[in-house]
């Protein structure tokens, strides 16, 4: 089932059932399409001692901006397929002082269509993706991460 098939609801509740610290979080899907992912997450839940936010939470809900779209991409191709991050930077451009947004816009056809050629082909497959967090509509972090996607056999039966 692709992105497009789902809610926004659905793909929340994808996340916080697989991914429990996306709900301990507060993170909600504001749109999950074609055009991109963009999470929302509060200051409250991911609060630090200087009353901004965690690093280590502006840093996971790119990973899991860049992460979901990802994932809804495969999931709209013939492959399946593990996906994890294997390695990533952030860039902390300014303090995050509310609540703030995580999107990771698409990517193009071709960068996607080598991905799942990669995949189909050699059973393993890396890939870069850029998401960027914003407060108040100011770029708050650049984030790029790398990807590796491993392809599985589907089992018999199981609808996947």
């Amino acid at each position: 089932m692709a992105a497009a098939d789902l809610t926004r609801e659905e793909v929340e509740r994808y996340l916080h059932d697989h991914i429990p610290i996306s709900s301990a979080m507060g993170v909600r899907v504001v749109s999950c399409n074609e055009r991109g992912v963009r999470l929302t997450a509060p200051l409250a839940a991911n609060i630090n001692h200087r009353a901004t936010v965690f690093g280590g939470s502006a840093s996971a809900v790119a990973i899991l901006a860049a992460w979901t779209y990802l994932y809804f991409v495969l999931r709209s191709t013939d492959v399946f397929a593990r996906l994890v991050i294997q390695s990533n930077t952030i860039d902390y451009l300014a303090p995050i002082t509310a609540d703030f947004e995580g999107e990771c816009a698409a990517m193009t056809a071709q960068e996607l269509e080598r991905f799942v050629k990669m995949l189909r082909r050699h059973g393993k497959a890396r890939i870069t993706v850029v998401a960027v967090l914003t407060c108040a509509g100011v770029k708050a972090a650049t984030f790029k991460g790398d990807y590796v996607a491993v392809r599985l056999e589907p089992v018999p039966g199981s609808g996947a």
